[in-house]
């Protein structure tokens, strides 16, 4: 059985397209250059042959993974969701204790993180930390370097 997971409507539509790509794309080139190897001789000593085969292995094992990932996939209705708690999809802005920095923080699925937009995973250790959180709550979160402990000054969506 496959995870769950949750992405917006934009993430899920990136992911299908990329799985598309993968499909309509990659996998002919693919096929085209195992072809053009095999029309080079001898396949026992043949590494281009078995380059071509292997790189066709990889994509295979990518496209079945993304496949899985996309079975399990589930847009969230953002307009269900609690705003009094920090959930997916929620826009956090904290205020680090220790040095009085101010961020803003987008929980989003791992997939679709990406921390120079402010997109962070609901996995990781910081969005871990956040989940469940109220306005006014400290989040004290174990990061490599210690704990940190945030104070949740704001949330939306």
């Amino acid at each position: 059985m496959s995870k769950v997971s949750y992405y917006t409507a934009e993430g899920l539509k990136k992911l299908r397209e990329e799985l598309n790509h993968l499909k309509d794309v990659e996998r002919p080139k693919a096929s085209q250059d195992i072809g053009e190897a095999r029309d080079k001789g001898d396949l026992s000593e043949n590494a281009e042959y078995d380059a071509a085969k292997e790189a066709q292995g990889m994509l295979e094992m990518k496209i079945s993974k993304m496949e899985e990932i996309l079975s399990g996939a589930r847009v969230i209705d953002e307009s269900q969701l609690d705003l009094t708690k920090v959930l997916a999809l929620s826009k956090v802005k904290i205020k680090n204790q220790i040095n009085g920095m101010e961020m803003t923080y987008t929980l989003v699925a791992e997939s679709e993180a990406d921390i120079a937009t402010g997109k962070i995973s609901v996995n990781s250790p910081i969005g871990r930390g956040l989940l469940g959180k109220s306005v006014g709550d400290t989040a004290e979160i174990q990061v490599p370097s210690g704990i940190m402990k945030f104070d949740i000054l704001e949330i939306s969506r």
